[in-house]
């Protein structure tokens, strides 16, 4: 497919009433490059974004005013590190979201060139910076004002108290390091399900689970399987790989990926990511699958995502949507100078990252719409400077912009949008310091950020703080909780000693789910915790006996949901074995009492 010069260096144009001052992002020093995940492909030549996309709803320049974040409960002595890891925030399920890995989707086999375009996790892109020495605060300029960002010097508090945190932001709060009584699950190995047998790596992402079914991304398929595992229940074909799945299930069991128009030939070895299917899986069928043209060739996307009844795909050549009976809402047009980089679902919101002007300088916006006609109900301007944004969670909007990060989790800040006007406004601003508190978002995707929980009916962002496993510390680390109104901690859930706690998302009650990793004298373990008193209670318990097996999923690079007392945890990537250590790996495992 040929590609169009990149669009003119110019901001869009058009909007809702006069042009404003711009939001909040900023340039800082360029970002470490993230590693990919083990074994992971090589990522594809990058090139600048098709000047055709979009689908022509107007670009508003709007503003809003970040609160600057409150001192951290913890001191400034830890320090940051550089492992990356995951978080996210699902909906509609009694379970917690898997991962996006976001593979490069037009070369998902190692060995070989892959085409030009940029896709998923791994790909770093250069970024405007304006080095400062770190010893100076940073001067942002926000709005026509100046906002002075400065490490913490260590004054910060504890986070501990009586009284829960107040409306204007106050810098104490509570701590919920006790365990609630409640019963707690003795879990055991219930099944493996094989790693399939391929000659190279194939992209096997995706894991829901149904009332009655768990599924799972095979090679070449979608398969259903009993919730404590067995033989499968159903199978549902792929012409090519996975290329991306979405999180997002509907209470009718509706969910979507983006896969390969073919599998792998010697006329072409990497076959375009170009096929959007709609999946039933409560009823184990696709309900349809669509694709979109521009001229002869295939439009190819980089993700895609369900919300308020709408499936929705993304990249760098534009985006497209349709109604979940599969009629056409819109599809990228050849010569608009923007583009929709992804979109966010929710089960009832859809929010787009649209990309305009010059390629090495974007403008970016974060669009509410209409998820049935893409009008755009509300805009947030991104300020030039900052390439690429991830949408944390669509309902409260918090989005995760890349200012300066070095730990390779490619996002610095979070920022809590009020999205209920037609220009979007900044309520707070939750800064990851650097590895003191841990998140994980795709490098150049709209969703896929991890290890976090963003609580509505809190108002609260959920983050682990960094892992202090190797000290003699009483705890690995904290679960720390933000007001999305002020940006401040707020309170704090005690984890345990020797093994890190993650944040993975919502139960179906709103109580937030935390995975604790297995060690060498322990199984892993899955907690709630509750969103407003911080307290936690052990759900399951994973027997010792197969910690070795456990610790080959990881929270940084795999896939784990908890629902109906069961754990699960995949891979996404089928591979062949690299010698006896890996020979017997499982594609997933299940834990449970029964």
């Amino acid at each position: 497919m040929s590609q169009p010069p990149p669009p003119p260096n110019q901001p869009p144009q058009g909007g809702f009433g006069a042009p404003q001052e711009p939001g909040y992002g900023y340039p800082q020093q360029p970002p470490t490059p993230p590693p990919p995940p083990p074994s992971a492909p090589p990522a594809p030549p990058q090139t600048p974004p098709q000047g055709a996309g979009g689908y022509g709803y107007p670009d508003q320049p709007v503003h809003g005013q970040p609160t600057q974040g409150g001192p951290s409960p913890y001191g400034s002595g830890q320090q940051p590190y550089g492992q990356p890891q995951y978080g996210q925030q699902p909906y509609g399920q009694p379970q917690f979201g898997q991962p996006q890995y976001g593979q490069p989707p037009q070369a998902q086999y190692p060995g070989g060139p892959g085409p030009g375009g940029p896709g998923g996790s791994g790909q770093s892109k250069q970024r405007m910076a304006i080095i400062v020495s770190a010893v100076v605060a940073v001067a942002l300029i926000i709005g026509g004002g100046i906002w002075f960002a400065t490490k913490d010097d260590g004054g910060g508090s504890e986070a501990k108290g009586k009284d829960k945190q107040s409306s204007q932001g106050a810098s104490s709060g509570t701590t919920g390091g006790g365990d609630k009584p409640a019963k707690t699950v003795d879990a055991k190995l219930l099944n493996k399900i094989p790693m399939p047998k391929v000659s190279d790596q194939v992209t096997v992402e995706g894991m829901w689970t149904t009332d009655d079914t768990f599924v799972k991304a095979g090679v070449y398929k979608i398969v259903g399987y009993p919730l404590s595992g067995g033989d499968a229940k159903w199978t549902i074909p792929l012409d090519g790989a996975v290329c991306w799945s979405s999180d997002h299930l509907t209470k009718d069991g509706l969910t979507t990926v983006l896969y390969q128009e073919a599998k792998p030939s010697a006329e072409d070895k990497y076959p375009s990511c170009t096929e959007v299917g709609l999946l039933d899986l409560k009823n184990g069928k696709m309900l349809w699958h669509r694709n979109v043209k521009e001229g002869d060739e295939k439009v190819r996307f980089d993700e895609v995502t369900i919300g308020g009844g709408t499936v929705a795909a993304g990249g760098t050549s534009g985006g497209a949507a349709w109604s979940t009976s599969g009629q056409s809402l819109w599809k990228p047009k050849a010569g608009e100078q923007c583009s929709d980089d992804g979109y966010a679902g929710g089960e009832d919101k859809l929010v787009a990252v649209r990309r305009c002007g010059d390629y090495d300088n974007p403008q970016i916006q974060v669009q509410t719409l209409n998820p049935k006609t893409g009008a755009v109900k509300s805009a947030y301007k991104v300020s030039q400077g900052i390439d690429y944004v991830h949408v944390a969670s669509t309902d409260p909007l918090v989005i995760g912009l890349d200012a300066g990060d070095s730990t390779g989790s490619a996002v610095s800040d979070f920022l809590s949008i009020d999205d209920s006007a037609k220009t979007g406004k900044v309520l707070g601003k939750i800064g990851t310091e650097n590895g003191k508190y841990d998140a994980k978002c795709e490098s150049t995707n709209v969703e896929g950020c991890r290890k976090l929980a963003v609580s509505k009916s809190a108002n609260t962002l959920f983050l682990g703080s960094e892992d202090r496993t190797d000290s003699s510390a009483a705890t690995a680390n904290e679960v720390v909780a933000f007001d999305l109104k002020t940006g401040k901690p707020i309170g704090k859930t005690d984890g345990v000693k020797g093994a890190a706690l993650t944040p993975l998302g919502l139960d179906k009650d709103g109580s937030v789910l935390a995975y604790q990793e297995s060690t060498w004298e322990t199984g892993g373990a899955v907690w709630r915790i509750d969103p407003k008193s911080y307290a936690k209670t052990k759900l399951l318990q994973n027997p010792v006996a197969s910690h070795e097996m456990e610790q080959k999923f990881s929270p940084s690079y795999s896939e784990i949901i908890y629902s109906g007392e069961h754990l699960y945890m995949s891979d996404v990537y089928a591979d062949k074995p690299s010698g006896a250590y890996d020979r017997d790996d499982p594609l997933a495992i299940i834990f449970g009492a029964s």
